[in-house]
């Protein structure tokens, strides 16, 4: 059985669906699409959207109106889900969406910004840890897969400008850190098994026409289990969707 994931920071789903969301899907035809910053209610995401045809919609909204939030939109059949990271210092801001299949769990996050001046940078320390945590307790179970908007370029080779960044929120040794941990643990970066050029990014800031110059982030992955390694078929940035300031990410699997 194969599997397309697709995961997408839509940067409010209300928007993003007037600047040609469902073209894009209907071009990808993803199984399953991962949402971050939906920005939105369930009872706010447009019509066209819920009513996707063939896909079981599951939407974690923030407490704050307006504000993150993440969806799954699934074809394959869900065998139950559950949000947040059962940690109740981590809650209430709609960050993720963990859904059981045969294979495998899939985890959609959102991580915390740390913020311009660095405000959460030690929440955000903090966080990475608790997901850590949690993301390691499922596989116990069955192999994990994480998509999202991480928050974080790895390495300089996923940013366009690295020296002048070491002390920005996405790019500090604490964050970088909070990433390497989860990469010691074995989990791979399925993007960079499959392309290890630069220039590939998922996020580019609106100030300066920085997409139109390519001075990006890639902060934005699919991770996956060492266990799932012989599953990956494929794995790209679609930089050529724009509905967002970020574009989303692929993975394709294969499971006898």
């Amino acid at each position: 059985m194969k599997y397309k994931l697709l995961s997408w920071n839509v940067n409010g789903i209300r928007a993003c669906h007037n600047k040609g969301f469902l073209t894009s899907m209907q071009i990808v035809n993803p199984d399953i699409i991962g949402l971050q910053e939906i920005k939105a209610l369930s009872t706010q995401v447009p019509s066209e959207i819920d009513n996707m045809s063939g896909y079981e919609k599951i939407y974690h909204s923030a407490d704050r109106k307006g504000y993150s939030g993440t969806a799954i939109l699934s074809k394959p059949n869900i065998l139950e889900y559950s949000i947040g990271i059962n940690n109740p210092a981590h809650e209430g801001e709609g960050r993720v969406i963990t859904v059981k299949y045969e294979h495998f769990y899939l985890v959609n996050v959102y991580t915390p910004n740390s913020k311009a001046d660095l405000a959460r940078l030690e929440n955000r320390q903090e966080w990475d840890l608790a997901f850590f945590e949690y993301i390691t307790s499922l596989e116990k179970d069955l192999p994990v897969i994480v998509c999202g908007d991480l928050n974080v370029a790895h390495k300089e080779i996923d940013l366009a400008n690295p020296n002048t960044n070491h002390f920005s929120a996405g790019f500090t040794d604490q964050e970088r850190s909070g990433f390497q941990r989860l990469m010691d643990h074995g989990f791979i970066d399925t993007f960079r098994e499959f392309n290890q050029q630069p220039d590939q990014y998922s996020w580019w800031s609106y100030r300066t026409a920085s997409r139109q110059r390519n001075v990006g982030w890639r902060i934005d992955y699919f991770l996956v289990s060492a266990s799932l390694k012989d599953k990956l078929i494929d794995a790209q940035i679609f930089q050529e969707i724009h509905g967002s300031d970020h574009c989303p990410v692929y993975l394709e699997l294969e499971f006898e």
